[in-house]
């Protein structure tokens, strides 16, 4: 298949790279909202679980379900359509006075996002093959700036106007981002008609190595991000040293995850994340031992560096296993067995952490990391190296 490398370096695809990191900005501000919604409408504990997890889930199915129309062609649809749909939530989140009407409109967030995520990656995979490692973390980056950016949009105008002020402005936003999308270019190569089973992507060594290696990065995402609040506060941290720690640890990751990137396509993603992940893993097995919140803070630094080398490694894994005309169905299922994966640690991680303790939680999570990480060696022989795959032609070895 001819890859498209007319846009050339990465600077040229920072238009899309605002577009994800602008959809990111909703996922992060409902976090810090979901105690005053709780508060001001009567949301049930439960109920404020679902709000959290509705986005969640709702990517996982849009990344199962639409990721692989990018691939026939319909990227320019996706991503319009993923923005109308983002932008609706947010109205939805901003008139919305009862707790189905939140978990709807969250719904639709995930929804919106899970459509334009693997459609842009598709566009970065297929125009400059020879940078996607540093371009994939550049995305990542930008996702997790917005992400971190979110909160803090939410609590100056919760703050300074009322609870729907930022649903209304992010409403705004994604107007506006959406007119800037209809003069960006949206071709990304050819096309696939045919329809691929997720079990036959599976069934390529190497994309399933890059798979089990994301469920090890993203199983400490799910554990950290539930867990952390409750193991701060339990040592006795204040609400704005946990909020400030949460947003410190997404610092190093955003200078740190395009070098990552370009390092994986330079030296193998296989050759990145068996030390990055075994990095993170002794970070997490640490944070059910110490008890003194600013060195579980430093720790944290050490954690988000070691992620901002695996996070565009495994994107990267996965872009090199697959066939280039299912790039975004494989970057799709990617993207959905992490939500999953994280999704679950963290359903399990409140249980888990009120029964046994920190140290349980976490040495548990360490054993299932490291697990992972072993299949993702045994079958990632072929992403030992630069040289091993070929962008172009990806996805016809390992079968």
């Amino acid at each position: 298949m001819a890859v498209d490398t007319t846009l050339g370096p990465a600077r040229s695809f920072w238009p899309y790279f605002v577009v994800t990191g602008s959809l990111s900005l909703g996922y992060g501000s409902v976090f810090t909202l979901l105690a005053e919604i709780e508060e001001e409408y009567g949301v049930s504990g439960f109920e404020i679980g679902l709000i959290a997890g509705a986005g969640l889930y709702a990517g996982v199915i849009a990344q199962v379900g639409f990721a692989r129309f990018a691939d026939k062609g319909h990227i320019r649809l996706l991503i319009h359509l993923g923005i109308i749909v983002a932008m609706i939530s947010m109205v939805g989140m901003a008139t919305a006075t009862q707790a189905w009407q939140f978990i709807v409109a969250r719904f639709f967030l995930g929804a919106g996002v899970g459509m334009v995520a693997p459609a842009v990656r598709r566009i970065l995979i297929t125009r400059d093959p020879s940078n996607m490692g540093s371009n994939l973390g550049t995305m990542g980056a930008c996702d997790v700036s917005g992400f971190v950016l979110g909160p803090l949009v939410a609590a100056v105008f919760a703050h300074f106007v009322n609870l729907h002020a930022p649903f209304w402005f992010l409403a705004a936003l994604y107007a506006l981002v959406y007119g800037w999308v209809l003069k960006l270019d949206m071709s990304a190569g050819g096309t696939n008609h045919t329809r691929v089973p997720a079990r036959r992507l599976l069934g390529i060594k190497p994309m399933s190595a890059g798979i089990l290696a994301g469920i090890a990065f993203f199983t400490t995402i799910g554990v950290f991000e539930a867990s952390w609040a409750l193991l701060l506060d339990d040592l006795g941290a204040s609400t704005l040293v946990i909020g400030l720690s949460i947003s410190l640890f997404a610092v190093p990751m955003i200078p740190l995850a395009p070098f990552g990137g370009k390092l994986a396509q330079r030296v193998g993603p296989m050759r990145v994340m068996p030390y990055s992940i075994m990095g993170a893993v002794a970070c997490m097995f640490v944070y059910g031992y110490v008890e003194l919140v600013w060195v579980l803070i430093a720790i944290s630094a050490f954690h988000a560096m070691f992620d901002a080398f695996t996070m565009p490694a495994g994107q990267l894994a996965v872009a090199l296993s697959a066939p280039a005309d299912q790039a975004a169905a494989a970057q799709g299922l990617y993207g959905a067995m992490g939500l999953a994966v994280a999704g679950s640690a963290a359903l399990a991680t409140g249980p888990v952490y009120e029964a046994w303790g920190a140290e349980v939680l976490f040495t548990g999570s360490s054993v299932i990391m490291i697990a992972a990480l072993a299949g993702a060696i045994a079958l990632g022989g072929e992403l030992m190296g630069p040289s091993k795959l070929d962008p172009q032609t990806s996805g016809t070895a390992g079968r």
